[in-house]
């Protein structure tokens, strides 16, 4: 009856440790560093798994290329990430974030190759469910 009791009680303390690890990660993923790691994770290592999750349903994709201006939406987006899954891009990444008050922010993106770099702005909006990228413009430079 000791031996029943000692594995109920270790039990016991394992679900509530795990559970309160459960909302740390819950909690975790309502802060703007979350959306932006996973961002920056996918684009960069091809970790594309939870992006859908920090994208806004209505998220809007601009590139720059010279004169021309390629906009795509969230599932064009994600299928074009597709091709790139678990795909390391051969570059330095940095971030800043350039402005941000509590329900919306601007952050900078600089990915730099050998010879050339990709700067992207992501608009993000802190929602109900979260911080949410709503919109990415890219450039190249």
């Amino acid at each position: 009856m000791k031996t029943l009791k000692s594995i109920a009680a270790a039990l016991l303390i394992a679900f509530s440790l795990s559970s309160f690890a459960a909302d740390g990660t819950a909690k975790e993923k309502l802060e703007m560093n979350y959306a932006l790691k996973t961002y920056i994770e996918a684009v960069t290592v091809g970790k594309i798994t939870a992006l859908p999750e920090v994208l806004d349903k209505n998220v809007k994709f601009t590139s720059t290329r010279g004169e021309n201006i390629i906009s795509h939406n969230r599932s064009e987006m994600l299928n074009v990430l597709k091709t790139t899954e678990n795909v390391k891009q051969n570059c330095v990444t940095e971030f800043s974030v350039i402005e941000s008050t509590p329900s919306a922010s601007v952050v900078k993106v600089t990915m730099k190759y050998d010879n050339f770099s990709k700067v992207s702005y992501l608009n993000l909006a802190n929602t109900t469910k979260g911080w949410k990228i709503t919109s990415v413009s890219t450039s190249f430079i």
